[in-house]
C-alpha cells in the first residue's frame, strides 16, 4: 500500500460515528491539500468494515460516492444521525 492510501484510511478510521469529514479534510490532514479526488478514489476501494468511509462527503454538504451504493451511505448516515 502507499503511505498516501494508508493515511487516508488511518484518518478515515479517527471519524467517529455522528461525524462526517470532507474528502478536502481527509485530504488535507494527509499532507496533502489538493488531493480530494485522490482521496474519493482511495475510499472507493474500501471494502473494510472498520474504515467507516460513508464518513467522508463532499464540501457542498453533498454525500458523494460510496462503493456500497449512495443510497446505502445516505441511510448509514442518517442512522448515526450524521445527517
Amino acid at each position: 500500500m502507499s503511505q498516501f492510501r494508508d493515511k487516508v484510511f488511518e484518518i478515515t478510521k479517527t471519524i467517529k460515528e455522528g461525524e462526517t469529514l470532507t474528502y478536502g479534510e481527509v485530504a488535507r490532514r494527509a499532507g496533502k491539500p489538493r488531493a480530494a479526488r485522490a482521496v474519493g478514489a482511495v475510499l472507493k476501494t474500501n471494502y473494510d468494515p472498520a474504515i467507516p468511509c460513508h464518513r467522508v462527503i463532499k464540501a457542498d454538504g453533498t454525500l458523494g460516492g460510496y462503493n456500497r451504493g449512495a443510497e446505502n451511505k445516505k441511510k448509514i448516515l442518517i442512522k448515526e444521525k450524521a445527517i
